[in-house]
């Protein structure tokens, strides 16, 4: 790559600044020159938000690399790295400092000849996307301008293709099937690649028992099966669910909780199950909140969106129309772009979050990506989707008469907190919002955006032609004006609420507020629902008034919809019936939820119910209080997912590498009529040659330099490759501060969640791609980094990760073992953390728990063969670079297999 950009480019990292001038020469500058000389010209940068960070800054502006990748290739993956951009652009990786700052001249100059080409794969639109980001003062303008050419392309929103309806989906073919069908289905899925080994072929014989021909009407096939990592799990239940899904023409859903393995999951069915993939009979499904909505969209290119939030936008249609899926979290998307503006502030706002679809009355209907998803998935042998997800469809399933016969879910040990989260309730000032949302549309309307929402737009047919039904229809939007409306969170603050619901809202917190403990200033604060201060009761009989007074005229409502429905008079046509149809759903679901938040405001007066555990909240991040309001959860979440999902499924194979112990109780079993089939085989790695677990016994986690000083000997020892696991944010941030000059310094690339201006899947990619960098994270590092090779060699923990001592927690701890069950918790959360270290037979890692209160009745989460050892810190870091040295320089191995202190009599 020779031809290079003549515009300054600026790169900055923690080892210093360098700059290169438009006719590429570079050199290392001063952060006061770097600040003068961005202001005073438009460089070319890489991840604008990044630099920004490093330099001081609030934001930088240039001309960012990643937003010309945008849109000169959207919709395609990029680790956002002058690494990652010179693999994609298939040239050799730069070095580091003023090389960098060249390179990104070289690699404008390469994408901008992309965009001038004649066969450029993504031309479509490119020219009237360009008139309009020239128009919003996009600084890639001109440059494209002068390469692109010209030409119009149909819309993006006639460009798109419209989804068609099928049939309903016939019931499946009963069959039983043999162990031999599901290992001749195991080799083929294989293939070439590798011979099935005997622990999958175990499982996939194991997994099969939950696609034969129900054995109780009690409840399913229950198939609970802990296979350990390195198993081959996914082909394992593929080869069952596949012959079941073929043969039978029944569905599976196969149910994950991280979106890396849905990932997972999409790329080995494209690559063992090709003809199915290629016949659009594996489908990902999300929930609406995960896709762009176009009505969203349309308005925020018509002006509701300004400034660089347009912009985006822009890029977010470019992307749209190539995108094979409309997934903007998880999908190809890059997980980068949203950053780049605003901390990524306006993705949400082309998204569904705010549940104000109104479906068929959305001129984008027949285009929209979240419709054409409902209806693939309908049609789809095998459906990936998340436990959220499954649950809430489970649920609406069953009421419409439908089943989902056949569930898998694999990350089976995190069924309690989906469940945990799916059968919660809370009624608080932010969800009482978004139920007016709803029915009211948007608090403040762009350029008459609001008018295309909320109830009213979905029954434009009903107001105009209806009588009963246009005032049913009032009585609703004139009692939705109770809910809290814009700047309410202001207005409590203040004690100034307006509204029956604000004032309860505003009774909660004071009385939070005086009671609470703060022990971690600006972290959320809650309290029992005990001795209620006076007006308090009060507040919600008035909370309780208004949402009685809604929920009759949401019935009213209903009825009424339901009665023209059937009726079918002259005005009403087939897209007004399915538009009755969806209102009528939506009027349910939020009955249902009036009717779940007037129980709980009946509590308030009574005694506790004992399946459930209720709190008053001030729900606080970054030291801002964002929330308030009653939670109400389940003791035990797996109780009412045995009753929704599992009990009328027809079977079910609930799987992970860690369940726990004994395993069943991970998947509800207790609650079930039926018995469950049980399985479990170990991992095929060799822990004893490939692992080695260390406890740092003089490292006190609550002395931050001494913490730093542990995180960075251990690091170095490692030579980069660390995962740094925290209980807190806070300890995570001052060990970053204390170590991010002395790893710049080393070499050592340094990456953070919390920290860094990137969401946390980039900064996984970012720790993938480069064997010497080391990522620190928390509880999402634990489940969700799937990193194997070199890229991961050391795992290490700032101590050990009890649970925090919450309400919620405390009465389950009460409820369910007190001591035993919160180490059943921990020895969970380590085992967690330790399977993502060894991801394949050639790894080699350590892991490090740092501090000398680590009972050893803990250390049961590891694998039996793994050598344990406490030492002081130079010893494990000696040792940890020892074992870590390539087999033929290393001397012998560690004295480690010596000293396993499991059998310690008694506990430190």
């Amino acid at each position: 790559m020779h031809a290079s950009l003549p515009i300054p480019a600026l790169v900055a990292s923690h080892a210093g600044i360098w700059r290169a001038d438009a006719q590429g020469i570079s050199g290392a500058i001063s952060r006061n020159e770097a600040v003068r000389r961005l202001a005073d010209t438009p460089h070319l940068l890489l991840n604008a938000p990044q630099l920004a960070a490093r330099l001081g800054l609030a934001e930088a502006s240039g001309m960012d690399l990643l937003e010309l990748w945008a849109f000169v290739q959207p919709a395609r993956f990029l680790v956002p790295s002058a690494g990652g951009l010179a693999e994609a652009l298939g040239v050799e990786a730069p070095g580091h400092g003023g090389a960098e700052a060249a390179f990104l001249q070289q690699a404008a100059a390469r994408l901008l000849e992309q965009a001038g080409t004649r066969d450029w794969w993504a031309k479509a639109g490119a020219a009237d996307s360009l008139d309009r980001l020239h128009r919003k003062g996009w600084l890639w303008a001109d440059a494209l301008g002068e390469r692109v050419g010209g030409g119009r392309a149909p819309s993006l929103f006639e460009a798109l293709p419209e989804w068609t309806d099928a049939p309903p989906r016939p019931a499946p073919t009963l069959m039983r099937f043999g162990e031999t069908e599901v290992l001749q289905t195991l080799s083929g899925l294989a293939g070439s690649r590798r011979e099935p080994r005997e622990g999958q072929k175990a499982f996939a014989v194991a997994a099969l028992t939950a696609f034969q021909p129900r054995e109780s009407r009690d409840g399913p096939n229950l198939v609970v099966a802990e296979a350990g990592t390195g198993i081959g799990k996914t082909l394992g239940y593929l080869a069952p669910a596949s012959l079941y899904a073929v043969e039978t023409g029944g569905a599976v859903w196969l149910s994950t909780f991280t979106r890396a393995l849905q990932r997972q999951l999409k790329a080995e069915a494209a690559r063992s199950l090709p003809a199915l993939v290629q016949a659009g009979l594996v489908v990902v499904r999300k929930g609406r909140e995960n896709y762009l909505c176009l009505l969203n969209l349309e308005d925020a290119l018509q002006g509701a969106f300004a400034g660089r939030p347009a912009i985006f936008a822009e890029l977010a249609a470019r992307w749209a129309r190539f995108s094979a899926d409309g997934d903007m979290v998880g999908g190809d998307l890059p997980g980068w772009l949203p950053g780049l503006f605003r901390r990524g502030s306006a993705l949400p706002a082309l998204t569904d979050r705010r549940g104000e679809c109104i479906r068929a009355a959305c001129p984008h209907f027949r285009r929209c990506f979240i419709e054409r998803s409902v209806r693939e998935g309908a049609k789809a042998s095998l459906v990936i989707a998340n436990h959220a997800l499954v649950m809430a469809n489970a649920v609406r399933a069953r009421a419409e008469g439908q089943g989902m016969g056949r569930i898998v879910f694999d990350e089976g040990h995190h069924l309690h907190a989906a469940a945990d989260s799916a059968f919660s309730i809370a009624l608080t000032g932010g969800e009482a919002i978004e139920l007016r949302r709803w029915l009211l549309g948007p608090d403040r309307p762009s350029r008459g955006a609001g008018l295309r929402r909320g109830l009213a737009a979905l029954l434009m047919d009903v107001t105009s032609y209806d009588g009963p039904g246009g005032t049913a229809l009032e009585e609703v939007l004139d009692a939705a004006t109770l809910l809290p409306s814009a700047e309410w969170l202001s207005r409590v603050g203040a004690g100034e609420p307006e509204g029956p619901i604000e004032g309860l809202v505003a009774a909660i917190r004071t009385h939070v507020l005086t009671h609470a403990a703060d022990e971690e200033r600006g972290f959320s604060l809650e309290t029992a629902v005990t001795a209620l201060p006076p007006g308090l009761p009060e507040a919600a009989d008035a909370a309780s008034a208004a949402l009685s007074r809604m929920a009759r005229a949401m019935l009213t409502l209903k009825s009424r919809l339901l009665e023209i429905a059937e009726e079918r008079p002259e005005w009403l046509d087939q897209p007004g019936i399915a538009r009755l149809g969806a209102a009528a759903e939506g009027l349910q679901l939020r009955l249902d939820q009036l009717g779940a938040w007037q129980r709980l405001l009946a509590r308030l007066g009574g005694e506790a119910e004992a399946d459930f555990v209720d709190w008053f909240a001030l729900v606080r991040a970054e030291g801002r209080e964002i929330d308030c309001g009653i939670l109400r959860h389940w003791l035990d979440p797996l109780k009412p997912l045995a009753g929704a999902v599992l009990t009328p499924a027809q079977g079910v194979l609930v799987t992970s590498a860690t369940l726990g112990e004994p395993p069943e109780a991970a998947a509800g079993a207790a609650h079930l009529a039926v018995q469950p089939h049980v399985f479990r085989v170990k991992s095929p790695f060799d822990y004893a040659r490939q692992a080695r677990v260390w406890i740092a016994t003089d490292v006190d986690r609550r002395d931050m330099a001494s913490l730093a000083h542990a995180y960075a000997t251990l690091i170095e020892a490692a030579g980069g490759g660390t995962l740094g696991l925290f209980t807190a944010i806070a300890r995570l941030r001052a060990v970053h501060a204390r170590l991010t000059d002395r790893m710049a310094r080393a070499g050592l690339p340094l990456f953070a969640q919390h920290v860094d201006a990137v969401d946390t899947g980039t900064l996984v990619d970012l720790f993938r791609a480069d064997p010497k960098a080391t990522l620190f994270g928390t509880d999402a590092l634990r489940d969700g980094v799937d990193v194997p090779g070199d890229s991961l060699r050391l795992l290490l923990f700032e101590g050990v990760p009890w649970s925090r001592p919450t309400i919620l927690h405390s009465a389950r701890r009460a409820a369910l073992g007190g001591s035993a069950y919160e180490d059943m918790l921990v020895k969970h959360r380590l085992a967690q953390a330790f399977g993502r270290l060894i991801r394949s037979s050639q790894d080699r890692g350590g892991f490090v728990l740092l501090g000398p209160s680590v009972p050893s009745r803990l250390l049961g989460a590891f694998p039996p063969d793994v050598p344990v050892r406490r030492a002081p810190l130079a010893e494990v870091a000696a040792e940890l670079s020892a074992f870590l040295a390539p087999r033929d320089c290393a001397v012998g191995e560690p004295p480690l297999g010596q000293v396993d202190i499991r059998g310690a009599a008694a506990d430190p």
